[in-house]
């Protein structure tokens, strides 16, 4: 396999045309990485052009795609005004509150996935990543078949947790293979691009990016896909609930006031999309020292429970701070998976198993809701 680099794929883009001139000339591609033969960039255009560039798009996703040394080509499609401010193609993001809509991908994303469930927080450091990695082995070690996608495009931190090195490949030329840690299907733009470099993308790109991770990724038949989302309520959460067809979602929080009131945002934004929230975890929710046992509440204590009581939401459990959960998750080694007889492993397949009753309960009220074709 050839050596593949920027100046050989931009020489590829210069001959993929919008108009009478090339789209490297034009300015249009930005964002350019390249890493092991994956490559990300996107095509930026007039917001008056907005969809109707997706032959070039599609152009030049297949130009770089063919090149000899390239794995795969991840394209996204953006507009732009004169001011500089990135809206998402095909459609504007949304401003202001979250409208409801329908979803809007075309046709299955992941017709092999049963059920997916998001994991989300209203900010950041509250421990949302640790807590879906450690649900996911938790929901994998009842059998299930589980994927994980990493769609924290910002921070990825699921390879390091999982203990996955190394870059995806291809079996197909096609679609890419997702990694596997801990029997865990994964897929994370921490796989494609430099762990220390930088992802420097306006929030319409990132979108574009994630739903093609999920479109493009062979995740073959899944009992359940969670989805590690990016912190807060901007554009890419909001599209993430919009296009992609969740089952529910998770909201994790620190007991404290301010991440109460983060965490409320969060699941009010899912509401306004119509994607049922299924409970509230309380992470670092009390410190117990190894050495005395005596117990403190570095962050307060049952705020989370009370919120949900408050919310009329489903209280899901409570995860407490402690170094060991940190060390085997940085270890590549969660404490579900290295210790899952201790009480904190014990803990998150407690409120997995809770999340598991919930989902199911929700795939069986909408199959009920389907109307029945009779012929």
């Amino acid at each position: 396999m050839s050596q593949i680099n920027e100046e050989i794929i931009l020489e590829t883009l210069a001959t993929v045309m919008d108009g009478d001139q090339n789209i490297v000339e034009k300015g249009m591609v930005q964002g350019l990485q390249v890493q092991d033969g994956h490559v990300i960039f996107a095509v930026v255009v007039p917001p008056s052009v907005g969809s109707q560039a997706e032959p070039v798009r599609k152009e030049a996703e297949e130009k770089v795609h063919a090149l000899d040394g390239v794995l795969s080509a991840t394209v996204v499609l953006t507009a732009e005004n004169e001011g500089g401010q990135a809206q998402a193609a095909p459609q504007a993001a949304a401003q202001g509150a979250p409208q409801k809509a329908p979803q809007q991908h075309e046709g299955p994303l992941m017709p092999g996935v049963k059920s997916i469930i998001a994991v989300a927080s209203g900010k950041g450091g509250v421990g949302k990543s640790t807590t879906t990695v450690n649900l996911a082995l938790a929901l994998s070690a009842k059998g299930l078949k589980v994927g994980l996608l990493d769609a924290d495009i910002y921070g990825p931190s699921v390879p390091r947790m999982l203990g996955i090195t190394g870059d995806p490949t291809s079996s197909d030329g096609q679609l890419l293979d997702p990694m596997v840690g801990h029997g865990i299907k994964c897929m994370s733009i921490g796989f494609l691009v430099e762990e220390e470099s930088p992802v420097i993308w306006r929030g319409p790109m990132a979108q574009t990016a994630l739903v093609q991770m999920m479109r493009d990724v062979k995740w073959g038949d899944l009992d359940v896909l969670m989805i590690d989302m990016p912190p807060g309520t901007g554009d890419v959460q909001l599209t993430m609930a919009q296009q992609v067809p969740l089952t529910g979602a998770v909201i994790v929080s620190t007991p404290q006031d301010i991440a109460l009131l983060d965490a409320r945002k969060g699941l009010n934004m899912f509401r306004q999309v119509d994607v049922p929230v299924l409970g509230i975890v309380e992470n670092m929710s009390y410190f117990e020292c190894p050495k005395c046992g005596e117990r403190t509440d570095v962050f307060s204590h049952g705020g989370a429970k009370e919120e949900a009581e408050l919310l009329q939401m489903d209280f899901l459990g409570e995860i407490p701070l402690d170094i060991k959960i940190r060390e085997t998750s940085d270890g590549g080694h969660p404490i579900v998976d290295s210790d899952p007889d201790s009480p904190h492993a014990k803990a998150y397949t407690a409120i997995a198993d809770t999340v598991w009753n919930k989902a199911c309960e929700k795939l069986e009220a909408k199959a009920a809701a389907m109307p029945n074709i009779v012929q």
